[in-house]
């Protein structure tokens, strides 16, 4: 019995150590062994499991799918399935505009309900669509589509307040920024709540202990800019003015509002898009902690964080893990893998000709962890060619996990790899190409020594 103890106590230490990160604009890869693809998204937490509805931008702008993932740690992101995919015809028709997708859930009617930019190719209708489902992430039946209050309505977003009763998020490029009261099913527009004058899109809204905060972006097209955030204590009055709540002059690190995640009753999380306007399908996400007291906001940039989605505090954050990392030159080649010269990458050398008809490989030994704990792994590359490049990596001799790497022209970029580690120095990773397919170079590892 006390030996059993012990080793219940000795694994529940080891897990309480795992670390997990979050990697902004890195390559996430989800359970299909593709890059998330669900930009302009939103979340929903249904019981324990998060749901990540958002675009899919596989084949570029024109609406493709709505997709939905689900995770319990905002990490390991598992796909589930399009709510709605291209038809042949009307508004979810070839060439069709499908942005920003919402969810919530209707208490009274009992079901969830989907709301979604609705445009031509040419942005010429600026309207909200709606669909409904009787499951979080199963197929979704499209209702309607419509301008509220006879008003345009490009981005756009949802909210529900503590009384039940739903709000839509529109910008109204004609009028502003508007907050709009939604009829008890949800399904259209009971009234106007307020209207910010401002020219402010990508609106995203968060209540925490009583205080209202909108957040949104300026109108810069695909470009970043420095985004903002009003506050009030009442949804129809007492807004502040508009200020930044990242850097300024960073552009919010590159990204655009798409959600802010409410974690616990104190804490919240900023989702961004960063959007890569020549290949859309390349883009991916900045999330980040933020950092709120009372009126004011703040966001510090960071590598990795790791997700506390139990916090009790005004942090979203945990403690970062030490780093070790470890050069793909000074790991052992196999096949034709050979030394690449490499002006972006650390050591000025990356390990390629990974994968393709010679099998190369390139296997990282004497791994260290201070624990048995599943961890995340950046794997930082380079990709020169416009699509993604794929490799498998196989973690001390077990199944091979299948990893995207995106685009990244000249520069280094990193995918994360969520594994598996034992206690001490002998953990082994390898990657190699998949079916004859060239992986990407390999710039180094970086693991979390805890």
């Amino acid at each position: 019995m006390h030996c059993l103890r012990a080793l219940l106590l000795t694994t529940l230490s080891s897990l309480a150590q795992a670390s997990l990160q979050v990697v902004p604009g890195a390559t996430w890869t989800t359970s299909n062994g593709e890059h998330l693809q669900a930009h302009g998204a939103g979340v929903i937490k249904v019981d324990n499991t998060y749901y990540l509805i958002g675009e899919d931008k596989t084949g570029g702008s024109a609406f493709q799918n709505v997709n939905c993932y689900s995770s319990q740690d905002l990490v390991q992101w598992t796909y589930v399935g399009a709510l709605l995919s291209r038809t042949s015809s009307g508004d979810l028709g070839p060439n069709r505009v499908v942005e920003r997708p919402k969810v919530v859930y209707n208490a009274k009617t009992r079901k969830y309900v989907l709301y979604m930019h609705i445009d031509s190719s040419n942005y010429g209708e600026a309207k909200v669509g709606v669909a409904t489902g009787d499951s979080v992430c199963g197929k979704y039946t499209y209702v309607k589509s419509y301008q509220p209050l006879n008003h345009q309505s490009r981005d756009m977003g949802l909210f529900v307040d503590d009384d039940g009763t739903g709000y839509l998020l529109s910008e109204d490029r004609q009028n502003g920024l508007r907050i709009l009261k939604l009829s008890d099913d949800y399904l259209s527009v009971a009234g106007s709540t307020y209207l910010w004058s401002d020219s402010i899109e990508a609106p995203a809204l968060l209540k925490l202990n009583g205080r209202y905060y909108m957040f949104g972006s300026k109108l810069t097209g695909w470009d970043p800019n420095d985004n903002v955030y009003s506050t009030s204590t009442s949804l129809t009055s007492g807004w502040s003015g508009w200020k930044t709540f990242a850097d300024s002059g960073s552009k919010t690190y590159t990204s655009q509002t798409n959600y802010v995640l409410p974690v616990g009753s104190n804490a919240a999380i900023y989702l961004g898009d960063r959007w890569v306007s020549k290949n859309l399908m390349a883009s991916t996400y900045v999330w980040l902690p933020l950092s709120i007291s009372g009126t004011t906001v703040k966001m510090a940039n960071a590598e990795s964080w790791v997700p506390d989605l139990s916090s009790t505090s005004s942090s979203a954050s945990k403690a970062k893990p030490a780093e070790t990392a470890y050069e793909g030159e000074a790991a052992t080649y196999g096949g034709k893998t050979r030394d690449v010269s490499c002006n972006n990458c650390s050591g000025k050398k990356a390990a390629g000709y990974v994968g393709g008809p010679d099998k190369g490989t390139v296997t990282f030994r004497g791994i260290r962890s201070d624990a048995d704990a599943r961890t995340t792994v950046r794997i930082r590359y380079v990709n020169g060619d416009s699509s993604p490049r794929y490799a498998n990596v196989r973690v001390n001799g077990a199944a091979a996990q299948k990893l995207a790497f995106l685009p990244t022209g000249n520069s280094v970029s990193s995918s994360t790899l969520n594994v598996d580690l034992k206690s001490g120095s002998s953990n082994e990773i390898v990657i190699e190409g998949i079916n004859d397919g060239w992986g990407p170079d390999i710039d180094r590892l970086i693991v979390p020594v805890q």
